[in-house]
């Protein structure tokens, strides 16, 4: 195997260090918070609305997570985190200082595509998803377009880079979306995915005090899978890029505590916007995949959620999951 063929998988962290100091007024305030602050028809407009929440109208189904303003906060609030984790930056790939097009599919609410387009002027950003609830005032080099990236791709120019982050449970066939990304690159164009293990660690047995957390996990990841679009594939995206063809693919995984038990400041950063993101994100993952698939009612889902909620707000609670960023450079020499 050549250098260029090789994953580079940077060395996992070691066990997350627990500060021993008590919490302050401040940390305590974020295990009490509840809540994280194509041309449209009428038909992509026409939202499905079911236990309380609002879901996407185009490709009705294929996305099982909300689309209501709760979920946009979630969202933006998610983004926030992980520009903690890469310390403020938008991405990891290597990009030369002028990339021409690029596209970021599953855009959501449109927040990285447009920081992106603000920071390359001279680039053409489109962003795509299934649902139309992107900002109507955006920067002149920005566009975004209602569009299934399961689709095939029916793109008029190539791109330099292409991005995506937390598609897991959006995607059916990876392999197939990798051969569209690759297809769609120029020779030398990067690809960046940016996805979480769904599966929490410990260090310390937190799952003892967490048993509801525990058992949800497994029951989210077997809703998934049967629904179609797994959700724990975090691990495997790096040997669906070399498979597609793809080189100079590395697998950067890093920690996301849930709480500001960690000892490392940024760790505690992190984990203090987590907590109120994981309150909001057990709803989203729950309700539709649990009653769908699972034959839960919506007031058995109710009750996991508060379970669910309670094992977060508890500190003593050292929870944290993998965050990887992985990306891989279509080969220079391709015709």
């Amino acid at each position: 195997m050549t250098t260029a063929q090789a994953t580079t998988e940077l060395s996992a962290p070691g066990p997350v260090e627990v500060d021993d100091a008590p919490l302050t007024d401040h940390d305590s305030l974020f295990y009490e918070s509840s809540s994280a602050s194509t041309s449209i028809t009428s038909s992509v407009l026409a939202y499905k609305y079911e236990n309380g929440r609002r879901y996407h109208a185009f490709r009705e189904g294929n996305y099982p997570l909300p689309n209501d303003e709760r979920e946009q906060d979630r969202l933006d609030l998610f983004h926030h985190i992980t520009k903690l984790n890469l310390d403020g930056e938008l991405f990891l790939a290597p990009l030369g200082p002028s990339p021409q097009r690029a596209l970021d599919f599953g855009t959501g609410t449109g927040i990285w595509a447009l920081e992106f387009a603000d920071l390359h002027p001279g680039c053409d950003v489109i962003g795509t998803d299934l649902s139309p609830i992107q900002p109507s005032w955006v920067p002149p080099n920005c566009h975004f377009l209602v569009d299934d990236v399961e689709a095939e791709w029916q793109f008029d120019a190539p791109f330099d880079f292409v991005h995506g982050r937390t598609m897991s449970g959006s995607i059916g066939d990876w392999p197939r979306l990798y051969g569209q990304i690759y297809k769609n690159l120029k020779p030398g164009g990067w690809v960046e995915m940016q996805e979480f293990e769904i599966k929490f660690q410990s260090d310390d047995g937190a799952f003892e005090r967490a048993p509801t957390f525990a058992q949800w996990e497994k029951d989210l990841m077997k809703a998934s899978q049967v629904f179609g679009k797994e959700l724990e594939t975090a691990q495997r995206q790096a040997g669906w890029m070399k498979d597609a063809g793809f080189v100079n693919v590395v697998d950067d995984k890093r920690p996301s505590p849930v709480g500001p038990w960690p000892k490392n400041r940024k760790l505690k950063e992190i984990g203090r916007y987590n907590v109120p993101h994981c309150m909001d994100a057990v709803e989203s993952f729950t309700l539709a995949l649990f009653t769908r698939v699972l034959g839960y009612t919506v007031e058995e889902c109710q009750v996991l959620i508060s379970k669910l909620k309670a094992e977060l707000r508890d500190p003593k609670v050292h929870m944290y999951w993998y965050y990887h960023f992985i990306y891989g450079q279509k080969p220079e020499d391709t015709k």
